[in-house]
């Protein structure tokens, strides 16, 4: 009785290896396609983001002047450099670890009060907002 049940054994062993290979095949292919593409990104540091701290501040400082100015030119000039003004800052809050939300995602009548938010953040990080000396 043994023989038999070997017998049958071995022939649902060899009926159903076909079916479960072609199933390990298919759950297990793409893995096994984005396992080399994992292991490099894994081994090489990841891409910088953004523009440098540098620039970042820079870019600060000469739209800090604009938006300060006395009299802008147009209203579409006051409004654009306000929104460039709030993504440099929400940038620059990015760069020293402060995640707060992007200002361009705040309601209008938010931003001002966000906006002097992140400028005392950033301060308080250590970025200088204006570049003329204290007297």
């Amino acid at each position: 009785m043994s023989d038999v049940w070997t017998g049958v054994l071995s022939y649902a062993a060899i009926a159903a290896a076909p079916t479960l290979l072609i199933w390990a095949l298919v759950r297990l292919g793409p893995l096994l396609l984005d396992l080399p593409e994992w292991i490099a990104s894994r081994r090489r540091p990841p891409a910088p983001t953004g523009r440098p701290y540098e620039r970042l501040v820079g870019d600060l400082h000469r739209l800090r002047r604009e938006v300060k100015a006395p009299a802008p030119t147009s209203r579409v000039r006051r409004v654009a450099a306000l929104a460039a003004y709030d993504d440099v800052l929400s940038d620059l809050c990015r760069a020293v670890g402060d995640d707060r939300p992007r200002l361009s995602d705040l309601p209008e009548r938010e931003r001002p009060f966000a906006r002097l938010q992140a400028e005392a953040a950033l301060e308080a990080a250590g970025v200088p907002l204006d570049t003329r000396p204290a007297a």
